[in-house]
C-alpha cells in the first residue's frame, strides 16, 4: 500500500476548491476508486480525517467485526454517517463542504497532513501548535516505536 507522507499547505479558492498534493493523488492513484478522497470530521482533534477507496473499505471490514447492536459498533458507524466522498477534477482539485470546513475552522489555506494509511486536513496555525504539542508530549514520554513484530509497548 501507497502510504500518504509529508505536510504541504495548498491555497483554498472562493469557491472552496482546493488542490491535492501530488504526492497524495499519486497515492490515491493505487485505490480501487483513484479520483476519490473520503473526508469526514476527527474524533480526537479540530482536523478533517481523509483517505482512500481502499482503507475506507478495510475500515468497514474491521467495523463489521464487532456487534451489530453494541454501542461501540454505533460510535464507529457514525463515521460512515458523517463522511464525505469527494471526487477530484481533472486538475487534482476537491470541493470542501462548509459543514467540513466550519468544522476544522479551514478558511483561505489548508494544510494537508500525511499519516500512512490516512491524512488530516488542518488550518495550518491550529497543526503547527498541534504538532509542537505532540512533539513535546512524544519527547516526555519517551515514545519509541515497537520492534519489528513486537507488542507495542505503553508508555507509562
Amino acid at each position: 500500500m501507497e502510504l500518504f507522507l509529508s505536510t504541504y499547505v495548498n491555497k483554498v479558492d472562493r469557491k472552496g476548491r482546493v488542490s491535492v498534493p501530488a504526492t497524495f493523488r499519486s497515492t490515491l492513484a493505487t485505490h480501487r476508486e483513484s479520483n476519490l478522497i473520503v473526508l469526514f470530521p476527527s474524533y480526537r482533534v479540530p482536523a478533517l480525517d481523509g483517505t482512500g477507496s481502499n482503507y475506507v473499505e478495510e475500515m468497514n471490514e474491521r467495523l463489521e467485526t464487532l456487534e451489530q447492536f453494541s454501542d461501540e459498533h454505533e460510535n464507529l458507524s457514525q463515521l460512515f454517517a458523517e463522511a464525505h466522498p469527494l471526487t477530484m477534477d481533472g486538475e487534482g482539485r476537491i470541493v470542501l463542504p462548509e459543514t467540513l470546513k466550519d468544522y476544522a475552522n479551514i478558511t483561505t489555506d489548508v494544510a494537508f497532513v500525511g499519516l500512512g494509511a490516512m491524512f488530516q486536513m488542518w488550518e495550518p496555525g491550529r497543526y503547527a501548535a498541534h504538532r509542537a504539542a505532540v512533539r513535546e508530549r512524544s519527547r516526555l514520554q519517551g515514545t519509541t516505536l515497537p520492534p519489528r513484530g513486537g507488542a507495542a509497548r505503553r508508555p507509562q
